[in-house]
């Protein structure tokens, strides 16, 4: 997932919230010694419009693959990042988000499912701007939940939960609808995709991208 961004000025990747920084890490940050950073697929490249495959081995490889993930992530000043952007046909995806109190979530989760708001809940939308890496250079206002809670495993198959508010639990939903093969414009209206499909196209990324064939 691409950044907050305000329409009324310039992208100045300054993290959610009114505090400058965040005050408080959750999670651990990566090593950014190992890994090395890829290009992001955009949107068309048929591995972000399907379903991509349970990971089933705990192993070097798999370990490798999320350290390139965080130095692609970072690389392209994201705040999230799907396994499939980078035309792997994993559920994986990583983090590195503010939410809206300014705290920095940092880590990843394996075959995440996006837990049921609970019945009787009150159901709080927030309706901010949303972007994503692999729609470069388009932002477009959609309403989520502002809760949102995901389990899975970490690299070593030890079950986990995470769950955030604000932005934070766009992150979360966001992130995990890549891995099903659901992009954010998915959920516009036919007018809101097509303004967001118009940015991306008069738009330059700035960062590496995979082209379409």
């Amino acid at each position: 997932m691409a950044e907050q961004h305000d329409h009324q000025h310039d992208h100045d990747h300054e993290p959610a919230g009114d505090a400058a920084q965040p005050v408080k890490v959750v999670g651990e940050e990566p090593d950014l010694s190992k890994g090395t950073a890829r290009p992001i697929t955009v949107f068309g490249n048929p591995v972000l419009h399907r379903e991509v495959k349970d990971v089933t081995a705990f192993d070097g490889e798999l370990s490798a693959l999320i350290d390139d993930m965080f130095q692609s992530m970072y690389a392209a000043e994201g705040v999230g990042l799907a396994a499939n952007q980078i035309g792997v046909d994993l559920k994986v995806f990583v983090y590195d988000c503010p939410d809206d109190e300014g705290v920095r979530h940092i880590g990843h989760v394996i075959n995440p499912v996006l837990e049921e708001l609970p019945a009787g809940s009150r159901r709080v939308l927030d309706d901010g701007n949303e972007g994503c890496l692999s729609v470069p250079t388009a932002y477009a206002e959609l309403p989520r939940p502002d809760y949102a809670a995901v389990t899975g495993v970490d690299k070593d198959g030890n079950p986990i939960r995470v769950e955030g508010t604000g932005f934070f639990a766009r992150c979360l939903q966001h992130e995990t609808d890549h891995l099903y093969g659901f992009l954010y414009i998915d959920k516009l209206s036919k007018r809101d995709r097509k303004d967001a499909l118009r940015q991306m196209a008069e738009g330059t990324p700035r960062y590496a991208t995979v082209p379409n064939a």
